[in-house]
């Protein structure tokens, strides 16, 4: 009874519920995002100069979501409620950002590579968000912005698949890039998946209730951000490593 009393005391003051998971998954992968966006800066300075900008804006995109945790976090603990509206202001900024990323890298290894394909991932990308949140936010009919935001993350899988995007990478000699390209590829397909899916089944369909549907949607956050830039880390180390070595050849 006291353990009851004391866990009720901690909520009724705005603390973490010791059995609330999901408000548990909000503190974790808000730590765990300035942890790596620590990580990505203290190793953007141990990298060849040509891969630092992708570091450091994969830095900038775990920096970003570990700010709005922080708010969502607080947001679900004194609430109880979905927190849509910081989730799509951090998409808003994140997404942009690691769309960017695939130019990046390309670019670092093909200085020349046009901008073309940075703008289509850009199309693509404000398409998706902005009218994924005209839905959810009743702004327009939620089964058509659903469509709508459906369009454009099909843009973007045409793009890096078989559009410019897939098609320089399919031309890129540098193993690292491809290995990093392939890895954000399927990010973008398979991980970023579990966001339509759950506004289908919990935000039309109401089949999912909010507790479940935000602690998949933190544990694919938690993936599909760090995992994406991690990616990013691992061509760029490898490919400094090797640049090392060749240098150090007779």
């Amino acid at each position: 009874m006291a353990a009851k009393g004391l866990d009720a005391e901690i909520v009724a003051h705005g603390f973490l519920d010791p059995s609330d998971t999901v408000a548990i998954s909000f503190w974790i992968i808000s730590i765990s995002m300035v942890a790596a966006t620590t990580f990505f800066l203290m190793e953007s300075m141990n990298v060849s100069s040509h891969w630092k900008t992708s570091m450091n804006v994969g830095a900038l995109v775990t920096l970003v979501a570990g700010v709005h945790y922080f708010y969502m976090r607080e947001f679900w603990v004194q609430i109880h409620s979905s927190p849509i509206l910081y989730r799509y202001i951090d998409w808003s900024i994140t997404v942009p950002l690691q769309m960017i990323e695939f130019y990046l890298i390309l670019s670092a290894v093909q200085p020349n590579l046009g901008k073309g394909m940075f703008f289509r991932l850009l199309v693509g990308t404000v398409a998706m968000l902005a009218f994924g949140y005209a839905g959810e936010a009743k702004f327009m009919n939620p089964l058509i912005a659903f469509a709508a935001g459906m369009a454009g993350w099909g843009f973007i899988l045409f793009e890096i698949f078989v559009g410019g995007a897939g098609s320089t990478c399919g031309q890129q000699m540098n193993p690292y890039v491809k290995e990093a390209f392939n890895t954000m590829r399927f990010i973008v397909t398979v991980g970023w998946s579990i966001y339509p899916l759950g506004y289908f089944f919990g935000y039309l369909q109401g089949a999912v209730d909010d507790s479940t549907l935000n602690l998949v949607y933190n544990l694919a956050d938690l993936v599909n951000k760090i995992a994406f830039c991690l990616a990013i880390w691992s061509a760029a180390k490898k490919s400094t490593l090797e640049a090392k070595a060749g240098a150090l050849l007779p």
